[in-house]
């Protein structure tokens, strides 16, 4: 992790930084306070200055958690579409950038929460949020409710698969198949020009 110079006793953004690299590569048990501030090569001290407790690092983690991967995930299902196609196209670039969704660290919230009911009912109440957000973007395109609901779940579990299998495809392989995911979970063909603008936002010139 590249440190910034932030002065002597870091900032909260440090130290988030740092536990998350260690929930991502460690898991949650070795986010702790001391063996951060080796890494970070601050005092045990500086930590205090920030955060009350282990509990208030951990629950700024969850937070980023939130904002970060179900935010721009409900962010993106309410983009400008003119209609399902390129909506799902929208909802697609979560899955190719990872500044828009991080699966790397939803992997870890997921396992985490295996270990701890609270860090269960935050997947629970995300995934619900995602689902609702991911239905309310077929609804918008006259989908029935029950059938939009459907086709979310379909949308949204593939991908939640993708992420828990830790399956990891060359972004060749992921474009070929793109068209077919939207045919799939929407019954219709992406435009040509759908395409394209996707292809490009995602440097693949095929």
């Amino acid at each position: 992790m590249n440190m910034p110079e932030t002065g002597w006793r870091g900032s909260p953004d440090v130290w988030i930084d740092i536990a998350y690299d260690t929930l991502i590569t460690r898991g949650v048990e070795a986010v702790r306070i001391q063996p951060l501030a080796k890494q970070l090569n601050l005092s045990r001290t500086s930590f205090y200055w920030f955060f009350k407790d282990r509990e208030a690092l951990l629950e700024a983690l969850i937070q980023r958690w939130r904002d970060k991967n179900t935010g721009n995930l409900i962010q993106q299902t309410q983009a400008y579409a003119e209609n399902i196609t390129e909506a799902v196209l929208n909802l697609f670039d979560c899955w190719l950038d990872e500044a828009l969704f991080d699966d790397g660290f939803e992997f870890a919230m997921r396992n985490w929460a295996l270990q701890s009911d609270d860090v269960r009912d935050e997947i629970e109440q995300a995934d619900h949020r995602r689902l609702q957000a991911i239905g309310e973007m077929f609804e918008r395109f006259d989908f029935p409710q029950q059938e939009a609901d459907i086709r979310a779940r379909t949308i949204y579990l593939t991908q939640i698969g993708y992420v828990s299998m830790r399956t990891h495809e060359t972004l060749a392989v992921r474009m070929a198949r793109i068209n077919d995911y939207v045919r799939v979970f929407t019954g219709m063909n992406a435009s040509e020009s759908q395409l394209k603008r996707f292809y490009h936002r995602h440097g693949f010139t095929g």
